[in-house]
């Protein structure tokens, strides 16, 4: 039981974690794509403060399967999903108006030099997430936990779009390639957005399992 107990405690930190790391890489994001012009990387920080939100849930979600292992979804993760997934909906419509805007102006990025940055390091942090809650939920053998850390390969693949259009503009100064990166950010948020009301309306953990 002291085993189970100090592998739950560990499962709550990752997602604690999780929240404070989201809020610094949101700050550090949409200020640094403001001041630069970077579509792609203020979307990728706005990204992250909505899971916050999804984090959140995820933490409440680790007390309540402490507490009992086969209780169902409760009000309070509900609740967070449906903002959650609201506000993925919201972030879309924003992402992808100002795409076309910015294509159709010709507007470029003054640089995407630390969306270069800001992704490498969230591809690492976020993979050493996925690991460590994978070997976490394997132990205890829950499978809310390891629906949670294959939902956190979203964030992964983000990082990647993020990074790839941010390298190649950098490289190239390859046109619209920013706005390009923000419309694929687009579709993984609306694939968010969705599965969020999936889950609030029933117990299923992940969509994406």
């Amino acid at each position: 039981m002291k085993e189970q107990d100090k592998l739950y405690r560990i499962a709550f930190a990752l997602a604690m974690f999780t929240i404070f790391y989201n809020v610094a890489e949101g700050l550090i994001s949409t200020y640094l794509g403001f001041e630069d012009e970077s579509l792609a990387l203020f979307g990728f920080g706005t990204d992250s403060f909505i899971e916050v939100i999804s984090g959140l849930g995820i933490a409440h979600m680790v007390l309540r399967i402490q507490k009992n292992p086969d209780s169902n979804r409760d009000n309070f993760e509900r609740t967070a999903l449906r903002v959650t997934g609201f506000a993925f909906y919201l972030l879309v419509v924003g992402l992808v108006v100002s795409s076309v805007y910015n294509i159709w102006t010709g507007h470029k990025p003054l640089t995407t030099f630390w969306g270069v940055i800001i992704s490498s390091i969230s591809i690492l942090v976020m993979w050493i997430l996925v690991w460590w809650k994978r070997k976490v939920g394997k132990r205890l053998n829950s499978a809310p936990i390891l629906a949670d850390a294959n939902c956190t390969l979203v964030c992964i693949y983000m990082s990647i779009i993020l990074l790839i259009s941010s390298g190649v503009y950098e490289l190239f100064q390859i046109p619209y390639i920013d706005s390009l990166g923000t419309l694929g950010l687009a579709y993984f948020a609306f694939t968010e957005g969705k599965e969020c009301f999936e889950k609030a309306r029933s117990n299923k953990h992940c969509c994406c399992d």
